[in-house]
């Protein structure tokens, strides 16, 4: 890697502890204004100082997110479909890559369908992204998307499709928890970070599979709706970040999360 490849990495994945807390906001490309995120800078402001990089398109990082932040950007770049919409794999490149640099990111990220009747294009789509990032010094972030079909998010699908992303050459892999989780991530060279998915029953539930993740080889997580869907996402945002950077258990997350929520809750009542 050339230095500013390395420099981009190190604004990802934190070098200090080697592991990374990322923030996805990029929601919106295919499902609006979804429930937490119907107005991006409400959501977003309070959480960024607790993550180390926040994921969103061009469009929310320029309306919602001040340039003088301070944040560390991975930008989503594909898109073309919609959940109404009859196919979610079908997705092409939606931002070219010097708009990327004019944004001064920290890496782009794409999603993969392997599998899906676009595969071919979504993998082509990778590789040409992939290609680039190496001429201009951009990390990228490959997706291992399932649209709408969730039940593909086993270990034998998410090993094939992280590997494939690993090939290609994609610097950094999003995939899904699983049953058997250190297949996938003992089978892929490139470093992984967990999707939140669909908001989960509780926050203990967001907490194990985290610490999991974690154990089993994962370098971080990248979570949406399990954060900013939670009627306290700061507190939410720092218990996990407690178990990524800080090796706390389950337990231990959540009873940070229960101690930020009541002072939360106090300075509300105070107010």
């Amino acid at each position: 890697m050339d230095w500013g490849m390395k420099n981009r990495m190190a604004r990802i994945i934190n070098p200090k502890t080697g592991r990374a807390v990322m923030l996805a906001f990029d929601h919106g490309y295919f499902l609006g204004p979804t429930h937490g995120l119907e107005v991006p800078r409400d959501t977003i402001a309070p959480l960024m100082p607790y993550a180390d990089t926040i994921m969103l398109t061009r469009g929310v990082l320029r309306t919602s997110v001040d340039p003088d932040s301070g944040a560390n950007v991975v930008l989503r770049v594909s898109g073309g479909t919609s959940i109404v919409g009859a196919d979610l794999s079908n997705e092409g490149l939606t931002t070219s890559f010097k708009d990327a640099i004019k944004l001064n990111v920290a890496g782009v990220g794409i999603s993969v369908f392997v599998g899906s009747d676009h595969e071919r294009q979504t993998l082509l789509n990778l590789a040409e992204l992939v290609n680039l990032g190496e001429e201009y010094g951009i990390p990228v972030l490959g997706i291992t998307a399932v649209g709408k079909e969730l039940e593909k998010r086993d270990a034998r699908y998410l090993s094939l499709s992280c590997r494939i992303c690993a090939e290609l050459g994609t610097h950094i892999v999003k995939t899904y928890y699983c049953e058997e989780f250190e297949k996938v991530t003992g089978s892929c060279p490139a470093p992984i970070v967990i999707a939140g998915g669909p908001k989960l029953e509780t926050e203990m539930d967001v907490f194990e599979i985290t610490h999991s993740a974690i154990q089993q080889g994962a370098v971080g997580v990248d979570m949406g709706r399990n954060i900013w869907q939670n009627s306290h996402p700061v507190a939410m945002l720092r218990a996990v970040r407690s178990i990524v950077h800080e090796n706390n258990n389950p337990k231990q997350a959540h009873d940070l999360y229960l101690s930020l929520k009541s002072d939360e809750s106090r300075k509300i009542a105070s107010a």
